[in-house]
């Protein structure tokens, strides 16, 4: 049973990366994925339910594939920034699309917190304490933790918003600068 809510997860997502959010209802979710309206009433309890756990799903496969960059080795190069990494990672045109659905679950999350807010008190919990064992140890507060959360989610918005990778990316270059320098003259004094 389990392995067939798994299976239909991973459906799911598919059809709504490739469909998106816009107008969901579940017959058509259902047709879209090779199922029933009642077979994912079922599983899943009702529509916000299946969402909250396609968002669950998702989140742990974000947050797997940045514990993964974390623990590569760097062959030979210097290593880059966790938040660098992160965001290279995610401006692939695969990973973007997966992100890109993945805030519009968080958003729709946020203007429904009675429904899910069970779903948004695990997932800021889960991604300050993955930002925490990222930092530098100098760097490791609740604070700092939230703010480099912050300052990613924000450039990713514009990102979907304008497109311009490249400014984006400049943009948390110079956060990173900014944050390079601070931690240097931090040291100095």
């Amino acid at each position: 049973m389990q392995n067939r809510k798994n299976e239909l997860i991973e459906s799911l997502i598919a059809y709504l990366l490739e469909n998106g959010l816009a107008d969901l209802s579940l017959r058509p979710l259902a047709a879209g994925t090779g199922t029933s309206a009642r077979l994912l009433i079922y599983h899943f309890g009702s529509k916000e339910g299946l969402l909250t756990e396609v968002l669950e799903a998702m989140q742990a496969h974000v947050q797997q594939s940045f514990v993964q960059l974390l623990d590569k080795p760097s062959a030979g190069r210097p290593s880059k920034p966790p938040l660098k990494l992160l965001w290279n990672w995610a401006i692939t045109d695969e990973n973007y699309l997966y992100l890109k659905l993945l805030y519009e679950l968080q958003i729709l999350a946020i203007q429904n917190p009675d429904t899910y807010a069970q779903y948004l008190g695990r997932n800021t919990d889960s991604w300050l304490d993955l930002a925490l064992a990222a930092l530098s140890p100098s760097l490791r507060t609740p604070a700092m933790a939230t703010l480099c959360a912050a300052v990613f989610d924000g450039l990713f918005i514009e990102l979907m918003s304008s497109g311009d990778r490249k400014r984006t990316t400049q943009a948390l270059d110079c956060f990173i600068q900014m944050g390079t320098e601070a931690l240097a003259s931090q040291s100095k004094a």
